[in-house]
């Protein structure tokens, strides 16, 4: 049954890739993981006893599958390749499931059979929303573009949308508890958390276009594109140029002038203009310092063209990194993995002010 064949199939993925989480974020993910399999809501946690004998039978488990072949999916008596996406879907449209496969961070496997709620079209970019998942592996990303189309799943969203708040929430963020004051979730300066149960769908409504809009800024940026991360990735898979290729793609995406910002900006979505700036980390938050004074500004005068400047600057500067990636890349195949770093560390990593590997 094809449930059973995809749910094997991200076994396997969980299997050979589980390593390249951090262990923090193996931690979280594992914790959803077994969340999603017993059915408990965001906010339900399990006995710890409980989810670390789960934790080690599953670990247990991918021992014995993890140099195991990906099964073909068998669909009314027919067998498919896990990869062939099209046919599959096409076959499953009636039952109104979806079916996914790619690769996400440090080229992991990603597999997911999920129900469909509803189809739409978005700057010209079709959108598929899903909901109830059947199957699934731990990465478990709630947004990506395949072959054109983006993948909404909300299911993971949810997930997604109260870890973070609830991991945020004392940070004093100004920009998070902006957002969360307007959708009335504040009570004495403090996260309500029965409001905020109350109220997780109603926000994961009210901000999907923050994550459909990425991903249309994906589709849309062409100057670092996805053969030439992958370059990058197949030379130092999980190093730090991953990463920050990774970064400044997304920053590409989230300020096209058909992204994220740009869609924000025209619509005057205030609360997902706190919730992007809320959720800016890492490498992204040292890449878009210019968010950070222009929202500040925007509290005080509600002026969005402050925002539209940042945006554009942010650009800017990212095509210059975007545009000397793409060069030492179609550079990999011809000079040593060190000429590589040596670039690499001079043109990129020094000018952002990142310590050079080691």
């Amino acid at each position: 049954m094809i449930i059973e064949d995809v749910q094997y199939n991200c076994n396997i993925s969980d299997a050979r890739d589980h390593g390249i989480f951090p262990m923090c974020t193996m931690v979280l993910k594992l914790r959803n993981l077994y969340k999603w399999e017993q059915g408990l809501e965001p906010w339900q946690e399990p006995e710890a006893a409980d989810l670390l004998d789960w934790i080690e039978a599953k670990e247990n488990y991918w021992k014995t599958i993890e140099n195991e072949p990906y099964r073909h999916l068998g669909i009314n008596g027919r067998k498919y390749l896990p990869d062939d996406s099209d046919q599959i879907n096409a076959i499953l449209r009636d039952k109104q499931l979806v079916y996914g496969a790619g690769y996400g961070r440090s080229m992991k496997a990603v597999f997911f059979l999920a129900e469909r709620i509803e189809h739409r079209t978005v700057a010209g970019c079709p959108v598929l929303i899903l909901g109830k998942e059947r199957a699934k592996e731990m990465a478990s990303p709630f947004a990506m573009a395949q072959d054109g189309v983006i993948f909404i799943r909300k299911e993971s969203l949810r997930f997604f949308l109260w870890d973070h708040i609830q991991e945020l929430r004392s940070s004093c963020r100004n920009s998070f508890r902006h957002a969360l004051g307007i959708y009335g979730l504040l009570q004495d300066g403090q996260l309500d958390q029965q409001k905020f149960k109350d109220s997780l769908d109603t926000i994961v409504e009210g901000e999907m276009d923050l994550f459909i809009y990425h991903e249309v800024g994906e589709l849309l940026q062409t100057t670092l594109d996805s053969s030439t991360l992958q370059t990058i990735i197949g030379r130092f898979p999980g190093s730090v140029y991953e990463l920050v290729c990774r970064s400044i793609k997304d920053i590409l995406a989230d300020t096209h002038p058909g992204g994220l910002l740009a869609h924000v900006i025209r619509e005057q979505r205030e609360t997902s203009l706190s919730f992007y700036v809320g959720f800016l980390d890492g490498l992204r938050k040292e890449l878009f310092p210019e968010i950070f004074a222009a929202l500040q500004q925007f509290f005080k005068d509600g002026d969005w063209q402050g925002i539209e400047q940042a945006r554009s600057v942010c650009r800017d500067n990212s095509l210059q990194y975007a545009e000397k990636i793409k060069v030492i890349s179609n550079k990999i195949e011809h000079v040593s993995d060190e000429q590589v770093r040596d670039l690499f560390n001079r043109q990129i990593i020094l000018p952002l002010g990142l310590d050079i590997p080691q």
